[in-house]
This record gives structure tokens, sequence and C-alpha cells, in this order.
């Protein structure tokens, strides 16, 4: 076959855009690398600064944090507030007959039965408070407010071994 045969021009056209690609790919990654280097230098931060989360499939407490979070944040945008979302949350956390008793509990009340209040909390916090017969509790206190002027509601929530939550009230179960 000569240099000048269709097919061997062919292959060294290939050759050469194969080798152009494999030269293009390596400087937009050695490009793109410095570039992101540059942007992405993490700034030093103080260890007071610094704020983790973590959490536990199957552990109660996790699953209180979970759902509270997620409540509050869903209930707690004031733009725009996500009915949709709240109602979600509560068909998927609590038992069925719960979430029937609490209904009727913010009827006579005219409160969020998950939050025992008409407002939402600034801050909340989720502590593990122990077995509880057949189920598991955990504490939730919600800080209202901010400032001087905090009121801080403490819940007591009760899980189901199915990690269904059976009941919320202000007095323990345990």
């Amino acid at each position: 076959m000569s240099r000048n045969t269709p097919a061997h021009r062919g292959s060294g056209r290939l050759a050469v855009a194969a080798a152009g690609l494999v030269l293009a790919v390596g400087l937009g990654v050695s490009t793109q690398v410095s570039a992101q280097a540059a942007v992405h230098s993490p700034a030093k931060v103080s260890a007071a600064a610094t704020k983790s989360a973590s959490g536990t499939t199957g552990q109660a407490v996790t699953r209180v944090a979970d759902f509270y979070g997620a409540y509050i944040d869903a209930k707690g945008d004031y733009a725009d507030p996500d009915a949709t979302l709240a109602t979600a949350l509560r068909k998927h956390y609590l038992a069925p007959d719960f979430a029937e008793r609490l209904a009727a509990w913010e009827e006579t009340n005219g409160v969020d039965g998950v939050l025992r209040a008409q407002n939402v909390p600034a801050r909340w916090t989720v502590t593990d408070n122990g077995a509880v017969g057949m189920g598991h509790e955990v504490i939730v206190t919600l800080t209202f407010g901010s400032g001087e002027t905090t009121q801080k509601t403490k819940l007591f929530v009760l899980l189901e071994r199915y990690n269904h939550i059976v009941d919320i009230t202000t007095t323990t179960n345990g």
C-alpha cells in the first residue's frame, strides 16, 4: 500500500486526530485542575465555627431529628411555606391513629400539634430519653424567639418499635 492511498491517508489522519484529542484532553484536565485549585482553596476554619450533624439509620433520636428538621423547614419558609411537604412528612412519620388524635387536638387547641405552637421555632435540639415500654422516647426542645426574649418548649416524642411517632406530649411517657 502506498502512502497516497486513501486507506493510508485516513489512518494517518486518525492518528493525528487521536494525538490532538489526547493533547487537548490532557491540557483541558490540567487547566481545569489548576483552575479548580485556585477557585476552591479552602479557607482556614476554626474548630468553634465548624458545625456537623450525624445520624444512624434505625436510631430513634435520628428519626425524630430528621422529622422535626424537615417539618420545621417546610413550615418555617415564611415566603413560601410548603404545606404539602408538611402534610407528607406527617403522613410518613406519624402513626395513622396518632395522626387522627393529633388533628383533633389541633382543632381543639388552635395550634400546630407537632410544634405545640402557632409559630415556628428558631432553634431545636433532639435528645435521646431511652426506652419506654415497647417504644422509645426522645426529647425535643424547641426555642422560640431570639435574643433576650426566648421561650423554650420541651416535648416528649414517643416512637413505637417500628419507628412511627405514636405520641407527642409536654410530659414524659416514662
